[in-house]
């Protein structure tokens, strides 16, 4: 989440007469994440996000987005879901950007990782993965093996900027990645950034998954080795193999995960950590003039992606 388009008092009133959901009565910018322009919205009628989709977000994939919320919460899943308008349409159009209203959810994202947090984490994802088995829309990959040696390209030069050596680096697993990649693994709607900032805590539970905008259909263990990496590395770059096993184990328990998958989380997190390093380089040498937001840095995942090198099977994510 960010800003990266104003909206003004007058363009959000114009907009708000195409919905039956009364008057504003606060308007103010997220600026968490890196990819849409996101407000928290209050009207008399209850909170809301007002979310502009930017750039990245091709307009092509916007119904797929939708309606995968619509189907995970008929099928239990708390997440966000699109208001329509009067017309009954939920996607319009706001300062020359797609938009929607979407509902609001209870919740704070941890912001002190706990096993606990993981181990909610991992049932919450095993049950998303069971819902989406028959959601009828499909969404490729676009940053998965055959998106990665592009976006490599594209910083390529300039790499030398954040870290010596970085490119030759890159280049060498990207190699390795094309080379090894699995060709055949149980696959589905993944969510494909689930970050703790995009999962909600309330009470000692799991309120609900937001940012569904990178969600597609891959292989169902790549989205647990995106969690791996995005969950059970602590501040100091160091593995947290009781974290690993708290999401895997609950995870297992509600999906069972093949001899094959398990073979292959090595890889997926390699390649997993490859995905968000190139992004984050892109955008730390690409970043927009303007932004509410600062780049990541993308060194956290190269010290992450050394880590996944060393890796010699799934005992060294704590499963036995």
């Amino acid at each position: 989440m960010a800003v990266y388009t104003e909206v003004s008092d007058e363009a959000l009133a114009e907009f708000l007469v195409q919905y039956d959901l009364g008057e504003a009565t606060a308007f103010k910018g997220i600026a968490e994440g890196v990819e849409n322009s996101n407000y928290l919205l209050r009207l008399t009628s209850g909170s809301y996000i007002l979310t502009l989709y930017e750039k990245r977000v091709r307009r092509e994939d916007l119904p797929y987005f939708v309606a995968l919320m619509e189907h995970l919460a008929q099928h239990g899943i708390t997440c966000p879901v699109p208001v329509p308008g009067r017309d009954g349409a939920a996607l319009r159009e706001l300062c020359g950007r797609p938009a929607a209203i979407i509902t609001f959810l209870d919740g704070l994202s941890a912001r002190r990782i706990l096993p606990e947090h993981c181990r909610l984490l991992g049932e919450a994802m095993a049950h998303m993965h069971l819902a989406g088995a028959d959601f009828a829309m499909k969404r490729a990959n676009s940053l998965s093996l055959t998106g990665w040696r592009p976006l490599f390209e594209a910083s390529a030069a300039r790499a030398h900027e954040v870290k010596a050596g970085l490119a030759e680096g890159l280049a060498e697993e990207l190699d390795r990645l094309e080379a090894d990649w699995p060709r055949d693994l149980p696959a589905g709607v993944i969510h494909a950034d689930l970050f703790p900032d995009n999962v909600f805590f309330l009470s000692g539970k799991l309120s609900g998954i937001i940012d569904f905008y990178f969600a597609c259909n891959d292989f169902l263990a790549y989205d647990l080795a995106i969690c791996l990496n995005a969950w059970c590395f602590e501040r100091d770059g160091s593995f947290n193999i009781t974290k690993a096993r708290c999401l895997l184990r609950a995870y297992e328990a509600v999906r069972p995960l093949s001899r094959p998958e398990l073979a292959a989380l090595p890889i997926l997190a390699r390649g997993s950590a490859i995905r968000f390093l190139l992004t984050r380089l892109y955008d730390w040498l690409h970043q927009p003039e303007g932004a509410l937001v600062e780049p990541k840095d993308p060194l956290e995942y190269w010290n992450k992606l050394l880590f996944h090198q060393g890796v010699r099977g799934p005992g060294d994510y704590g499963l036995d």
